[in-house]
């Protein structure tokens, strides 16, 4: 008893750590094939063992699954010696509590699993499908390496996002890679007709995705009124710890922007980029911003604000707009904040235990009242864009309700995860975005990736990983409205019910 279950518990971290490997950057999402399918074919041939049992497997996969694959969220542990205890802590905290909610999801497959192959299996892909999308809403949300993401190279085949959104997809490919243990099974035509049937989903969306893509491509093109010149850079994150001169870094970035003092551009620079500088400090510099921009010219970039209340000041994770003499135009703060990065959850309590947070030594932000459009105007032109902080791209839903404006900007710092894998998968999710909700997405990175990435999902252009420099965007074709844009996660709803009555009229089928 003791060597199975030493045996089962090698397979499941196996199975775990293997599917990690079908994430960015590596994308072998045809190991998926294998691991949910033996994980399926496992828990369905297991005897009743326990209820505990089925929550340990399911818990093992998760916690094997997040510790490949989000290891180098620790990383930004390490900037800051008196975080240094936490890190192994963490290493194993992190995925130990999101390994909960498989372990959920597997108990509960559990307590219903039918003994008729086609009900069991499209239980077992409704319930992953639906505690990803709790796993990504509840405690503010943590919607990061979804199965889906797998895909995130076949553009063509994520097009259907513009229809049905992340969480719906992500439950479909579940079905998609557990379907070889559906046919392994089979028992009658029915489990065969089922298996075709998912074989040609995925060729029906690639086929709409080939459709709008000839679409998009003869569409209008729409001139902007501002080049928009995206930065790339590569400042160390020093310039937090240490006494870096704040000049040499606006230096630096202005290097980068190339100005040019003939064309009207709009420079966007990477999230909180400006070391020892608040929004209302920035004009200190104006004899440098002076001498190289002019009134063609406006600056954007993530910087930190603060608020004077009752001579206590609460600070602002903000992206804010300046024309060349640093006269504020607009600005955007920032709504959904990273836990412990950003902010301290029950603040008071845990800061007597040592706990801080880790981007800033000011304690927390506090969050911004509301997301909205900002518009930039040049006489009767005007250019619409929907500000996005960092870690905000990676939520999948209505952004905002509304849908003028020509882009969504994202601005961010990677660099709190070193040379790891997690600014590439921070990256995927841009691609994600832009497809739900048809719009381009204008990326802006500090130790990341900086790109321009169109309603498809194909990045137009890019400044790699470790490349400093700028890219610019002078034009955008049209668009039109998304389904999911207008309707949101309520479309994924659909699909729940939907599996709900096959999971429950196959059910019916057998037992007739």
């Amino acid at each position: 008893m003791k060597k199975n279950l030493i045996f089962e518990t090698l397979l499941i971290i196996f199975l775990g750590s293997l599917t990690s490997l079908s994430l960015p950057p590596y994308n072998f999402f045809f190991l998926n094939f294998f691991t949910f399918s033996v994980f399926f074919i496992f828990l369905f041939e297991r005897p009743k063992q326990g209820l505990k049992k089925f929550f340990y497997y399911g818990w093992l996969f998760g916690f094997s699954y997040f510790l490949s694959s989000l290891y180098w969220i620790t990383i930004s542990l390490s900037f800051d010696q008196s975080f240094n205890f936490l890190i192994p802590i963490s290493l194993i905290f992190i995925p130990a509590f999101l390994g909960l909610f498989y372990g959920l999801c597997i108990a509960i497959f559990y307590l219903y699993k039918p003994k008729n192959i086609l009900s069991a299996f499209f239980l077992f892909s409704l319930l992953f499908g639906l505690i990803e999308f709790i796993r990504g809403t509840i405690l503010t949300g943590f919607p990061w390496n979804l199965i889906i993401y797998s895909l995130s190279e076949i553009n063509s085949f994520l097009s259907i996002l513009s229809i049905i959104g992340t969480y719906s997809l992500n439950l479909i490919v579940v079905s998609f890679f557990t379907s070889p243990a559906l046919f392994i099974f089979r028992k009658s035509k029915k489990e065969v007709v089922v298996c075709i049937f998912l074989l040609l989903l995925p060729i029906t969306f690639y086929t709409y995705g080939e459709f709008l893509k000839k679409n998009f491509y003869n569409g209008k093109v729409k001139e902007l009124p501002f080049v928009v010149r995206v930065i790339g850079a590569n400042i160390s994150l020093d310039r937090y710890y240490k006494n870096i001169n704040t000049e040499s870094v606006i230096n630096e970035l202005i290097s980068n922007s190339l100005p040019d003092k003939e064309k009207k551009i709009f420079f966007v620079w990477p999230e909180g980029i400006i070391p020892n500088t608040y929004e209302d400090q920035l004009d200190l510099y104006n004899d440098i911003f002076e001498k190289y921009f002019n009134e063609n010219h406006l600056i954007g970039l993530g910087i930190t604000s603060r608020k004077n209340l009752d001579n206590n000041y609460n600070y602002y994770n903000s992206f804010s707009i300046f024309d060349n003499k640093l006269n504020l135009i607009d600005n955007y703060k920032k709504i959904n904040l990273v836990p412990f990065g950003e902010f301290v959850p029950a603040e008071n309590i845990l800061n007597k235990f040592g706990l801080k947070t880790i981007t800033n030594n000011i304690g927390s932000f506090n969050k911004g009242d509301n997301r909205h459009i900002i518009q930039l105007k040049d006489g009767d032109k005007k250019l619409n864009f929907l500000p996005l902080i960092c870690y905000e791209i990676i939520y999948s839903g209505n952004l905002t309700k509304n849908f003028n404006f020509d882009f969504i900007l994202n601005v961010s710092e990677d660099g709190w995860f070193g040379k790891s894998i997690g600014p590439k998968q921070h990256f995927t999710h841009s691609k994600f975005r832009a497809i739900e909700n048809g719009k381009y997405v204008i990326r802006s990175s500090n130790n990341g990736m900086a790109a321009i990435i169109n309603p498809l999902g194909y990045i137009e252009n890019k400044l790699d990983y470790g490349v400093s420099g700028n890219i610019d965007l002078e034009n955008i074709r049209e668009s039109k409205q998304t389904l999911f844009s207008k309707y949101g996660n309520k479309i994924f709803f659909i699909f729940i019910l939907l599996y709900i009555l096959l999971t429950f009229s196959f059910n019916r089928i057998k037992n007739e």
